[in-house]
């Protein structure tokens, strides 16, 4: 098990590109019912500000885009297709909506449970896409607006090995096919190893 060192609200309180690219190479973690779920975050997406046009809060601050608008290092989960969960975390200062969509990790801990949350999937397809990675963690909206940088943190980041330059991908984000240009093919989704 890796020896715990969280990444504080300082990291999450930047610029959201930023935060998106260095997400790559850090360690997702989940405590559910005491047991420690893990993976490396292999693919995240930033979305920010009202004038993206791929991002939730392109219509000003709902009930469902409020933890957006709030401090830096919270969960913004929400439901889609009405059947999925997506895990993003809020980022930049209070007032301004941005957040990065946690699309993908490699499954680290908690294998036997993660295994049997995602049956009958072979490990490959455990959490390679955003609704699995929820599936697979056990994470739903009852963790929306879940302090990630809380001491008493059920979801959390912890510091991994950077991955350099030439090891990211990037490419438009996924599924803005009624989204109009640029946002629709702006370059915001981050990739690294088998998500290449």
């Amino acid at each position: 098990m890796f020896e715990s060192s969280r990444l504080g609200r300082d990291f999450f309180n930047r610029e959201t590109l930023k935060v998106a690219r260095e997400l790559l190479g850090m360690r997702l973690v989940r405590i559910d019912s005491r047991q420690r779920l893990s993976g490396v975050i292999i693919e995240a997406e930033a979305y920010r500000g009202e004038e993206d046009q791929g991002c939730h809060a392109r219509a000003g601050q709902t009930p469902r885009t409020r933890v957006m608008y709030g401090p830096p290092g919270h969960a913004y989960i929400y439901f889609t297709y009405g059947m999925h969960w997506m895990l993003n975390f809020v980022t930049e200062e209070v007032g301004y909506p941005a957040a990065v969509l946690i699309r993908a990790v490699h499954p680290l801990e908690g294998l036997h449970l993660i295994s049997k949350r995602r049956e009958p999937q072979p490990p490959q397809r455990w959490t390679d896409g955003p609704a699995k990675l929820c599936q697979a963690f056990g994470i739903d909206g009852s963790l929306n607006a879940h302090d990630i940088c809380g001491p008493d943190a059920q979801i959390f980041v912890e510091h991994g090995d950077p991955i350099p330059d030439s090891s990211v991908t990037k490419s438009p984000r996924v599924g803005l096919n009624n989204v109009s240009e640029p946002w629709k093919s702006i370059p915001w989704r981050f990739m690294t190893g088998a998500r290449q």
